[in-house]
């Protein structure tokens, strides 16, 4: 099926495109110079109130003014600043972080000793149903165990723990058992699993694709939008386990239209702008074909999971909700910016867990992939990815407007308050929310803007 057709189906967009605002005026450049035009540092050490994308993309910047002084970051929703761990006193690349607009706190631990110590987890305790992520609000390696992860298994896991020493890892116990998020049963896109397209992308040679998870790129070769239509795209390139969870599957028809859109359900897209890394701390919005929409905050990065099928490393850690058939749904920002792949994690969407996100930068470097038409990986602009293409729910076919599941609707309520309305950096969006639906926590998505801005089916279900 060709999806040139998909365009027809789309409902007019909402007022308001979300537009990714630039971080050149809070970066490095204009560092030096405090908010009145002088030079004081007294005057330049109060922390910039930065959006979450903008705290990122200075965070990437003063890790290499920083170098082996930079100990990790994270945003701070609360006060809407950038926290940076250094493990130095007040140098003058210190001082340099704070008239950038950065909050500087001295830790003890480096994120090469970090690394040492996960190291040593890798090397000790690779045990079934643990993950490891670097968690920079506490400065240690967060180690988590799933239901799976008792007796022998255990006590191996935390003895190592505790070899580390206190001041490095913190365990914890967690409820679910960490699996990857695809099914079986309804909505079969592909060799009898289900999964979410993340991203459309422009490949290599210029064709159309998308990027979806690894694990479901692996399990089928051809992919349909719908259990029993033709095939409409074919895995080109596929890693999991290893290095990621991530696939590029390019579109058989070379017309494709491949929009740069998420669809959010009740009508509703979010315009993908760039590509960005996650930034510990910042609201994140998930969507998957099997559970819709959803959205909490970044816990941890460089995450290992062992997974049954076998380890995979360098994931987002995040407490967002997902459920089979959500495997490599994408993980975006409210402003626009493509962050993860949905890999898998414990729990659902009623009781709530640990869900693991393949970093979408990661992957478009890796396959040689680009957001849109000839966008470099990460640069703003242009036709990004999502859109219209994977499939929306059993024997549904994938489009503007469809819906989620298994024939069931993304949406829960359009229009409506998304929980208790409570604002997300900023205005609210005249009443409209991501997708008009119940994002999970109680947050209005909005931003002085509705971010919805059209339909499509980026982020439907294409498992």
């Amino acid at each position: 099926m060709s999806h040139k057709r998909i365009p027809k189906r789309k409902a007019a967009f909402a007022a308001g495109t979300v537009v990714a605002l630039g971080a050149a005026a809070i970066l490095l450049p204009n560092a030096n110079a405090s908010q009145d035009g002088s030079s004081n540092d007294a005057a330049a050490v109060a922390p910039k109130p930065l959006k979450a994308t903008d705290a990122s993309d200075l965070a990437s910047q003063l890790q290499k003014l920083l170098g082996d002084a930079f100990a990790g970051s994270y945003y701070d929703a609360d006060s809407r600043q950038l926290v940076v761990n250094v493990t130095a006193g007040d140098t003058s690349v210190v001082v340099q972080a704070k008239q950038a607009g950065a909050k500087v706190r001295v830790v003890d631990n480096s994120l090469t000793e970090l690394a040492a110590g996960a190291k040593t987890l890798k090397d000790r305790a690779t045990i079934p149903g643990t993950s490891w992520g670097v968690d920079p609000k506490t400065n240690k390696i967060l180690v988590t165990a799933d239901s799976t992860v008792t007796g022998a298994k255990w006590n191996t896991l935390e003895s190592t723990v505790k070899s580390l020493g206190s001041d490095m890892a913190t365990i914890k116990k967690s409820a679910g058992t960490f699996k990857t998020f695809v099914s079986g049963g309804d909505a079969i896109f592909g060799g009898g699993a289900r999964c979410s397209l993340g991203f459309n992308v422009t490949a290599g040679d210029g064709s159309p694709a998308f990027l979806t998870a690894g694990h479901c790129g692996v399990a089928a070769e051809q992919w349909s939008d719908s259990e029993t239509g033709q095939p409409i795209a074919t895995v080109d390139q596929a890693t999991f386990p290893g290095n990621g969870d991530f696939a590029l599957v390019k579109y058989d028809d070379p017309a494709t239209q491949a929009p740069s859109e998420v669809n959010v359900g009740g009508g509703q897209t979010v315009a993908i702008q760039q590509a960005a890394d996650a930034e510990v701390g910042s609201q994140v919005f998930r969507m998957g074909s099997t559970t819709g929409l959803a959205d909490g905050q970044v816990l941890a990065l460089d995450a290992t999971v062992n997974y049954p099928e076998g380890t995979v490393t360098g994931l987002i850690q995040t407490d967002v909700c997902a459920e089979p058939g959500d495997s490599g749904g994408s993980l975006f920002t409210q402003d626009g910016s493509a962050i993860g792949l949905t890999s898998g994690g414990s729990g659902d969407c009623t009781v709530g867990g640990e869900t693991f996100f393949q970093p979408v930068t990661t992957a478009l470097q890796a396959v040689g992939a680009t957001l849109g038409a000839g966008d470099a990986a990460g640069g703003a602009g242009g036709d990004q990815a999502g859109g219209d293409q994977a499939g929306a729910g059993a024997g549904d076919q994938a489009g503007a407007g469809q819906e989620a599941g298994a024939g069931g609707d993304a949406s829960a309520s359009p229009g409506g308050e998304a929980g208790a309305g409570q604002e997300v950096g900023g205005e609210q969006a005249g009443g409209d929310v991501i997708g008009g639906q119940d994002t999970g926590n109680g947050q209005d998505a909005g931003n002085g803007q509705d971010v919805g801005n059209g339909t499509g089916d980026a982020g439907q279900s294409h498992n």
